[in-house]
């Protein structure tokens, strides 16, 4: 059993026990479910830089990353250094994180929140709208092509935009539909954690001009961008770079900056 496998796993055990305690009927009561969402995809399009920047305090690949900022903080600090959108882990086991984080950032910042979470039902994008995301992830590595559909036109219907995150040519095959908006290309295998840029160069080929092009995982420097930025990628997600510093926000900030140069 690979760590996708435990995670999904897990994840099917949390979301049953969730979804007894807190019905859909209550997640659609809150007061964001209304609130106008902000589109990730058009801020990409209309970007030069198109950072995405998590908040993630610890991942299976590099155990613990920061477990001292403030959520607040690092939202405000991503704000205010310019980037296109802020990716919140909301998973506890694996990444420390929860959706409280995801409150909190909505709270704090007016930027384009991604929910980064394992989604294997249609409860976890209810509450992710409930939450205040503008974004939902859909991993096809861990869905069927019924579900990406299902997933992906429920969110659409939520006014969510949808990144659809694939590893491999397979798995972009099988997923692309319109109702997604962006196509996440993940660097890392997660069955092995190892990291290639290739995927990224060797997949951008394979999407369709309609869709943002993103690319995840082991994107650390200016050049990394530069080098994927031909290939027609406008997103670029970075996770751990900016938060394993002491002030993520100023390390966007400077990072952003540096590659507007």
């Amino acid at each position: 059993m690979n760590i996708l496998d435990k995670i999904v796993a897990d994840k099917s055990v949390e979301v049953k026990l969730r979804k007894q305690l807190i019905p859909i009927s209550q997640l659609e009561q809150s007061v964001l479910f209304n609130r106008e969402t902000i589109s990730l995809a058009k801020k990409l399009k209309n970007s030069t830089t198109g950072i995405i920047a998590e908040h993630k305090r610890r991942s299976p690949s590099k155990s613990v990353i920061n477990q001292n900022l403030n959520v607040f903080d690092v939202a405000k600090g991503y704000e205010k250094a310019g980037v296109c959108g802020m990716s919140v882990l909301t998973d506890a086991k694996y990444f420390g994180g929860s959706l409280d984080d995801l409150l909190t950032a909505r709270a704090s910042c007016n930027l384009p929140l991604l929910r980064k979470e394992f989604i294997i039902e249609e409860y976890q994008i209810i509450e992710a709208k409930a939450y205040g995301a503008d974004v939902i992830l859909l991993i096809a590595a861990i869905l069927t092509k019924e579900e990406v559909k299902t997933f992906s036109r429920l969110a659409k219907s939520l006014n969510l935009d949808v990144l659809l995150e694939v590893h491999n040519e397979e798995e972009l095959q099988k997923s692309i539909m319109t109702s997604l908006d962006m196509l996440g290309v993940n660097n890392r295998n997660l069955k092995t954690f190892e990291v290639s840029l290739d995927t990224s160069k060797k997949l951008s080929q394979l999407i369709p001009n309609d869709f943002v092009k993103v690319s995840e995982s082991g994107i650390s420097n200016i050049e990394t961008i530069k080098e994927l930025q031909p290939y027609g990628y406008k997103g670029f997600l970075i996770g751990e770079n900016f938060m394993k510093t002491e002030n993520a926000g100023k390390s966007a900030e400077e990072f952003i900056n540096k590659l507007k140069e």
